[in-house]
């Protein structure tokens, strides 16, 4: 019996301790999202030639302060894998625990590949940069892993829901099932408009970054 009592408060001690780290890794994943959008729109604001209407944020990796945009990249990628890390720990065998973690790890992803493969010049940007685009081999690689990346988040969201809704948190978790479909909304009228392309990608990344909040602050009921 006293050897019962005893080994109760270390698991305890053990579980909040795994579940702070856990905690602890998911913050990347809420963070990724608003610092990426916020460190694009400050450089299109500035960098000469840039339009939202026209340019898309991958092409500010182009150009002398290109290296800033690819940095931007490598930094969310890493923060993403780190909550793919964390969400895996959190949701442990739970609803959603493989597989949602698992499309982040691989959104996160494809922000490195978008960073070895840079966007191809064009409407203008960078400066001087020809009206049209040619599509050249990294262009083509970028373009690719982007949309891999975002097809990735999306299934990611609609899985994610499940949890949410585990944790009782249903209009979250229906909300989780229709924003892909805004997301993707904006990815069919990239060739239209730009900017809807840039507001799909940045709901998504806000979406994720919400629920991963979510996630994090709900413990999975016993």
């Amino acid at each position: 019996m006293t050897q019962t009592l005893s080994a109760r408060p270390h698991a305890d001690h053990s579980s909040s301790t795994s579940g702070s780290a856990a905690r602890g890794l998911m913050a990347g994943a809420v963070v990724a999202g608003p610092l990426f959008l916020a460190a694009g729109i400050a450089q299109g604001l500035v960098r000469d030639g840039f339009d939202f209407g026209r340019n898309a944020i991958s092409q500010l990796a182009l150009g002398e302060a290109g290296w800033i945009q690819t940095a931007n990249f490598l930094a969310a990628g890493a923060l993403l894998i780190a909550g793919a890390v964390g969400l895996r720990r959190a949701l442990g065998g739970g609803a959603g625990g493989t597989w949602g973690p698992a499309l982040v790890g691989v959104f996160g992803a494809s922000f490195w590949a978008a960073a070895l493969f840079p966007a191809d010049a064009g409407a203008g940007f960078p400066a001087g940069a020809p009206a049209t685009t040619a599509m050249s081999g990294h262009g083509l690689a970028h373009m690719l892993a982007g949309t891999a990346g975002y097809l990735a988040l999306c299934a990611a969201l609609v899985v994610l829901a499940r949890p949410l809704a585990a944790r009782g948190h249903r209009g979250w978790a229906v909300a989780s099932r229709l924003v892909p479909v805004a997301v993707l909304a904006g990815f069919m009228s990239s060739a239209v408009s730009v900017l809807a392309f840039t507001a799909g990608a940045g709901l998504g990344l806000l979406w994720l970054a919400a629920v991963t909040a979510r996630l994090a602050m709900t413990p999975a009921r016993r």
